[in-house]
């Protein structure tokens, strides 16, 4: 008996919850309701933690928990504690929602800061951007169809790599890997020198 089975021994509730959490794996309702009355109030509160914003924290919890029933089937009680797998995905979407928040405040500033240092030229921008989304277009379309759809949702739809994984229902690895050599692609497609 590992270290770890041996504290869930003496621990009835942690007991209690690795049988729930098997009937949540086998789309119990009713278990998902025992566990969500169970751990909500601690996801809640890693997600205050890391997020720091009650609106954003309330969203992140609702989408920890529609993860834990879609992924309740990969809990591995030898692994660790519900608790402990729970708070994990907590910490992970909120540590997320925080980078996509900064990424979006850091392309923000970028285009305000551009659109400061050049006097604006209404028709000279109108040119260039046409030209620019035709050069896109041209270059997705060179793209595989698995590295245009996670380069598009990630980038035209604002998803994260993971939500990206989760909405092409593939491994996060896989959608790295995709969106990195789609983006070396375009790179070169574009002309786009480092």
């Amino acid at each position: 008996m590992t270290q770890s089975q041996r504290s869930r021994a003496h621990d009835p509730v942690g007991r209690q919850l690795q049988e729930v959490m098997e009937r949540v794996s086998q789309g119990d309702k009713d278990a998902f309701s025992v566990l969500y009355d169970a751990v909500a109030a601690t996801v809640f509160g890693i997600a205050v933690k890391v997020v720091r914003d009650r609106a954003q924290s309330e969203e992140v919890a609702q989408e920890v928990m529609i993860d834990v029933w879609r992924q309740a089937a990969r809990y591995r009680p030898e692994q660790g504690a519900v608790m402990t797998w729970v708070a994990t995905i907590a910490h992970r979407r909120a540590v997320d929602r925080v980078r996509s928040a900064q990424a979006a405040a850091n392309r923000e500033h970028t285009t305000g800061v551009r659109d400061q240092m050049r006097p604006f030229d209404e028709v000279a921008e109108e040119v260039e951007t046409r030209l620019d989304s035709e050069q896109v277009r041209r270059c997705l379309r060179g793209l595989t169809e698995l590295q245009r759809q996670a380069v598009t949702l990630a980038y035209y739809g604002g998803l994260t790599y993971r939500e990206v994984a989760e909405e092409l229902r593939s491994p996060l690895a896989t959608i790295k890997t995709r969106m990195r050599d789609g983006l070396i692609r375009l790179r070169d497609c574009m002309g786009v020198t480092t």
